[in-house]
């Protein structure tokens, strides 16, 4: 126990002796005061915070009960200890349910008086090292808060200007892609009406700017998505011949021509979406089971459950079950899987931000995959999707 200051009230002058002789005597360390009326006391205990306070209750003036609700408003974490006379009963019971620690009868038992005044001064350096610990975390919650604060402004300011700087950049870089694009397939059909064997030379130019244009429209679109400007253009569209229009195009503009096999329902399906966008998730999903299969693919779509599922599936490498909580992550690209067919170039955004489309059109995208056998995506959208009216508040990306 620490070294304790204790207060002792009574206008007997011989208990003012003999209490704080009985206190030196037993228990060491702890330094004494008396006053032989409450308002004397008062005085003190206003000026000091003692660790227990004995007073009788019997005394001129102020008794000890008033004593007891005054020390109550002003140290009410100070242990109070009444002395009662033999066979006051009634008013032990008031001093405890007034606050006071505990009682002690007279004549005054020294030993019980000593315990009891113990573990009076224990509960009060008790409570004092809980205050002190509480005042430490509160200020070390104070501290963390105002790090984490900081550390968020500056967070948000990096990632803004990442942001801005991918959208200037994406947006610079496509413009001088989009002529020299036009420019080699101006060159190359002269080149196909003159016969010239340097065609080859520029299918594979065609293919690597294609390539650059898929990376550039991944970073505009992400920087679209971050700032809060990927805005859907929603209209009335028959789903089955979207899909075969996709899947053509898909083929024609692949080389060499993959095989994919379609599986559409004889009813028409037409729901409210965003044509390019929704074209922008199919053909990102035929070009990965592309990449990790070099079997036939197939797409199918079916109605179930007032749910539209358009599913692409592949007999290639699959996918391993720990990871597949992640491949919905920005830049995140499986590990240790080798792409089977095509371009392994990627920046890990293509199932990002087809997931991102989808769930505006207030649909998911349903992953099953076994490592070895292949993987089937399935894009799953309500029938009722929602309404083709477009939200004029956002902005669209420009061209």
């Amino acid at each position: 126990m620490a070294q304790a200051h204790i207060l002792i009230v009574d206008d007997d002058t011989a208990l003012l002796q003999a209490l704080p002789q009985a206190v030196h005597l037993r228990m060491k360390d702890v330094l004494v005061e008396t006053a032989d009326a409450a308002l004397t006391a008062l005085e003190l205990i206003r000026n000091k915070d003692y660790d227990a306070i004995v007073s009788d209750i019997k005394m001129p003036g102020m008794d000890g009960l008033g004593l007891l609700r005054k020390i109550q408003e002003l140290r009410p974490d100070t242990p109070t200890l009444l002395i009662t006379g033999h066979g006051d009963h009634n008013l032990a019971i008031q001093a405890l349910r007034g606050g006071a620690y505990d009682f002690i009868q007279k004549p005054i038992d020294r030993d019980y008086f000593v315990a009891a005044l113990y573990r009076a001064i224990q509960t009060r350096q008790l409570r004092r090292q809980v205050a002190e610990q509480q005042r430490a975390l509160e200020e070390h919650a104070r501290s963390l808060e105002k790090a984490v604060q900081e550390r968020t402004r500056e967070l948000i300011a990096a990632n803004a200007a990442k942001d801005e700087f991918l959208s200037m950049a994406s947006h610079e870089l496509k413009t001088p892609l989009s002529s020299l694009k036009g420019m080699t397939q101006l060159l190359r059909r002269k080149l196909e009406r003159a016969g010239s064997s340097d065609v080859i030379r520029l299918v594979s130019m065609e293919n690597s700017i294609r390539r650059m244009e898929l990376l550039v429209n991944d970073l505009l679109n992400i920087s679209f998505i971050e700032m809060g400007m990927f805005v859907l253009h929603k209209q009335p569209t028959d789903i089955n011949e979207l899909c075969r229009r996709l899947v053509d195009e898909y083929i024609v503009g692949t080389n060499p021509p993959p095989v994919v096999e379609v599986d559409l329902p004889a009813e028409k399906i037409e729901m409210a979406i965003d044509v390019d966008r929704f074209g922008q998730v199919i053909i990102n999903l035929l070009s990965n089971a592309r990449k990790y299969s070099s079997a036939p693919i197939r797409l199918s779509v079916r109605v179930e459950d007032e749910q539209c599922i358009i599913s692409v599936s592949d007999d290639g490498v699959g996918i391993p079950p720990e990871v597949l909580p992640h491949i919905f992550e920005r830049f995140y690209r499986v590990p240790g899987i080798e792409v089977q067919r095509g371009s392994s170039i990627g920046l890990g955004l293509g199932l990002y931000i087809s997931n991102q489309i989808v769930e505006r059109h207030g649909g998911r995208i349903d992953v099953q995959s076994t490592p070895g056998k292949g993987s089937v995506f399935s894009v799953v959208l309500p029938l009722k999707v929602a309404s083709p009216v477009e939200d004029s508040t956002q902005v669209s990306q420009p061209s």
